[in-house]
């Protein structure tokens, strides 16, 4: 049975400095691709490439965070999340000016790929020393994180269609958005917790020294159940990015507006839920926010398809992204806590397996459209909630 967590005892100040590096780190990394998804168009069109050409060089971060996404775990034990996290961003960084001084396809795919890698190794290790500082804060704190890299994403989008409307030349702003996120990177780094990777746990497993971790069977199911409950998670959330506006012009007729709408309801939620989602957690315990999250995923995707209209359909995906928004930090806390496993090696296989799904279900829901419609393949995203609500118990806390 989950009980709440004791939000009395006071951090002590190298955590609350860390908690604000964590956040940070958090940000930059929302921050990082944001800004050059509105130059794609602009690239495209420079490079003189297809449809599909563009498509296969983004494929190519994805296809990079696959591929080589399993390294986190390795690179958290040689030299700790945080050092991990900062010098993984800074790879990151390095890699965006090199979308703008991209000369061919395979320039830009190559700095895409490179940027891919880094992101799931900085994704893995920032989550990874944000579990370090909820333990010395004894409470949940790990949505914030979360929340942050959200709001962090839309203002990355918002700069980057600002510049791009503006005519400022996209090296100008990519190399400007790079140098000072490579400032802010290495001042933050020197407020990251120090010691062992995994001092703060009190279930007995170290792994700090680099040797390998023998996992249970126990264990490898639960991070499976995980695995699959983060898989879920993401596909959940990538559907309003991926088929929102499509949906609401192909099935509804709607205008152009109000085909971004399911997107930006989606995303306006999930802030909010994310934001207000460590306070529900200390209140009610992981898994009771898990089962709720499901049925609130589910529901809202029902509720858009049950009752095709644009207002209930923008409607139903804001309820869908209020019910995602804690799942994907929640499930990532659990993997970064299971007796016997250390934390980077749990937070990056249900990490490597909640970016499959990323690139499952798009593909997934494309298809069946084809074969009925797209309203009726979108009910593979009311059973994905429906599979988070019933895996939500792989949540709850163990010692």
């Amino acid at each position: 049975m989950n009980t709440p967590t004791d939000t009395s005892t006071t951090p002590p100040p190298e955590a609350r400095r860390a908690r604000v590096a964590v956040s940070t780190l958090f940000f930059v990394n929302g921050f990082t691709y944001t800004n050059a998804v509105p130059w794609l168009p602009v690239i495209k069109n420079g490079l003189g490439l297809s449809n599909a050409e563009l498509g296969l060089a983004i494929a190519a971060m994805p296809f990079g965070a696959i591929l080589t996404g399993m390294l986190a775990g390795p690179l958290i034990h040689r030299f700790g999340s945080g050092r991990t996290a900062v010098g993984t961003s800074l790879i990151s960084l390095g890699a965006l000016p090199f979308i703008a001084l991209a000369q061919n396809w395979w320039m830009l795919a190559g700095a895409l790929f490179v940027l891919g890698c880094a992101d799931t190794w900085t994704d893995s290790a920032q989550n990874s020393h944000g579990l370090r500082v909820q333990r010395r804060y004894r409470r949940s704190i790990i949505n914030t994180f979360h929340a942050v890299w959200s709001l962090a994403a839309v203002s990355g989008g918002l700069l980057g269609a600002t510049m791009a409307g503006s005519g400022v030349p996209i090296l100008w702003h990519l190399g400007g958005v790079t140098a000072v996120l490579v400032v802010i990177n290495l001042v933050v780094s020197r407020m990251l917790l120090p010691g062992p990777e995994n001092s703060e746990r009190e279930d007995g497993t170290n792994g700090h020294d680099g040797g390998r971790v023998r996992m249970s069977g126990r264990a490898v199911v639960l991070l499976l159940a995980l695995g699959v409950l983060l898989m879920m998670a993401g596909g959940i959330e990538d559907s309003a990015a991926s088929w929102g506006a499509v949906y609401m012009t192909s099935e509804l007729d709607s205008a152009l507006f109000l085909a971004a709408m399911p997107f930006v309801a989606c995303q306006a939620m999930m802030t909010l839920g994310r934001l207000v989602g460590d306070r529900v957690t200390d209140r009610f315990g992981a898994v009771a926010v898990g089962h709720a999250s499901g049925l609130l995923s589910a529901g809202g995707m029902a509720l858009a398809l049950a009752l095709p209209h644009p207002v209930t359909t923008i409607i139903g995906f804001g309820v869908m992204g209020l019910g995602v928004s804690t799942l994907f930090p929640l499930t990532l806390a659990a993997a970064g806590n299971v007796p016997g496993v250390r934390t980077g090696d749990g937070v990056t296989l249900v990490g490597w397996l909640g970016r499959v799904g990323f690139l499952a279900f798009p593909p997934t829901v494309g298809f069946l459209a084809d074969s009925v419609t797209l309203g009726g393949a979108l009910w593979v995203i009311a059973v994905g909630g429906a599979a988070a609500f019933l895996l939500a118990p792989a949540l709850r806390p163990r010692t």
